[in-house]
C-alpha cells in the first residue's frame, strides 16, 4: 500500500514539468531544501528512483514518468473537487488561473481590475509567458483559462474571440519613412526588421503577409519580449510589428511612430481559451462570460 500525499504529488509534478528544483521551489514558495525533501520521500515510498542526474541535466526515470501521468490525473480530479464546492459557494470565493501572452499583458490588468472591482474575493493568479509556454500550460492543466492570439489547430482547444489585435508597424519619429503616406509594401523590402521569436504570433502574421507578396524582409535581431523591441525601435536598430494595444503609452508620449503601410494594419483577434474537457470553476465561468460580454 503506497503511503503518498498531496504535497508530495504537488512537488514531484512541479520538478518533474521544470526538471530542475530550484524552479520548482520558487513557483511553489518554498525553499530548495524542502523540495528535495519531499522528492526523497515520495521516492522512499514508491521505492523507485523517479529522477536521474546526467551532468548537470535532470531527467525523469521510467518510474518518474508513470508517476507524473497518476499524479496529473490525481491532482486534476482534486482540482476538480475543489470546483465543484466553489459553484457549491457561488462566486463569494473561488480561485481563477489565468495565462496570458506577453503581449496581451498591456491589456488584461485593466480587464482584471474591473472583473475583481465586481468579484473581490476571487483569488487570481496571472500567469505572463510566451506562446509556446501558455499553451503547455493548457496542454498541462497548469491553468483555468488562457489569453492569445489564434490558437493552433489540433489542441484539443475551445478558444472563441472577444476583441480585435490590430497589428502595426512602428518606427522612431526621425524615421525617413515616418513622413510618407501612404507607403507601398515594397518599399519595406531593404528595412531591418526587430521580430518576435519564432513560432510567435506576432511572427507568423508578419512572415505570412510578407510571403504573399515574395517579399523576404530582413530580421536583424529576434528579441522575447515586446518591451525590447520598443526600446530596440526607438533607438534606431530597425523597423518592428507589434499590436496597437502593446504600444499606447509610446504613442502618447512620441518616442514611437505607426507607419502608413498599405496591407496594414493586420487585423487579428484576441481570444480566451481552455481545454475541451476542462470543467471550469464558478470564477472561470465568471470571468469568461466577462470577456465575452455575455
Amino acid at each position: 500500500m503506497l503511503h503518498l500525499t498531496l504535497r508530495q504529488l504537488q512537488v514531484f509534478e512541479k520538478v518533474a514539468a521544470h526538471l530542475n528544483h530550484s524552479r520548482a521551489a520558487e513557483e511553489l514558495y518554498l525553499s530548495q531544501p524542502a523540495v528535495s525533501m519531499q522528492i526523497k520521500q515520495l521516492e522512499t515510498n514508491i521505492g523507485l528512483p523517479l529522477f536521474e542526474q546526467m551532468g548537470k541535466k535532470l531527467f525523469l526515470t521510467e518510474a518518474g514518468r508513470e508517476v507524473l501521468h497518476y499524479s496529473r490525473t490525481i491532482l486534476q480530479q482534486v482540482q476538480e473537487m475543489s470546483t465543484v464546492f466553489d459553484e457549491m459557494k457561488g462566486l463569494q470565493q473561488g480561485k481563477l488561473t489565468l495565462s496570458v501572452v506577453n503581449t496581451a499583458n498591456s491589456f488584461t490588468p485593466p480587464l482584471l481590475a474591473r472583473f475583481c472591482g465586481a468579484h473581490p474575493n476571487i483569488n487570481v493568479i496571472l500567469q505572463v509567458a510566451n506562446r509556446d509556454a501558455v499553451l503547455k500550460q493548457l496542454a498541462d492543466n497548469t491553468t483555468d483559462l488562457a489569453i492569445m492570439g489564434q490558437p493552433p489547430d489540433g489542441q484539443d482547444l475551445i478558444a472563441e474571440t472577444f476583441m480585435e489585435n490590430r497589428l502595426v508597424i512602428i518606427a522612431p519619429p526621425e524615421h525617413p519613412l515616418a513622413r510618407q503616406s501612404p507607403i507601398k509594401l515594397e518599399q519595406l523590402a531593404d528595412e531591418t526588421f526587430l521580430s518576435r521569436e519564432q513560432g510567435s504570433g506576432t511572427r507568423s502574421a508578419m512572415e505570412r503577409i510578407f510571403a504573399k507578396h515574395h517579399l523576404h524582409p530582413r530580421i536583424g535581431m529576434e528579441v522575447e519580449t515586446n518591451e525590447a523591441i520598443k526600446q530596440a525601435v526607438q533607438a534606431g536598430l530597425g523597423l518592428g510589428i507589434l499590436s496597437e494595444h502593446s504600444i499606447e503609452l509610446e504613442l502618447e508620449t512620441g518616442r514611437l511612430v505607426v507607419l502608413d503601410v498599405e496591407q496594414f494594419p493586420l487585423v487579428r483577434h484576441w481570444y480566451v481559451a481552455h481545454r475541451n474537457n476542462k470543467r471550469l470553476s464558478a470564477a472561470a465561468t465568471a470571468f469568461r462570460a466577462f470577456l465575452l460580454g455575455k
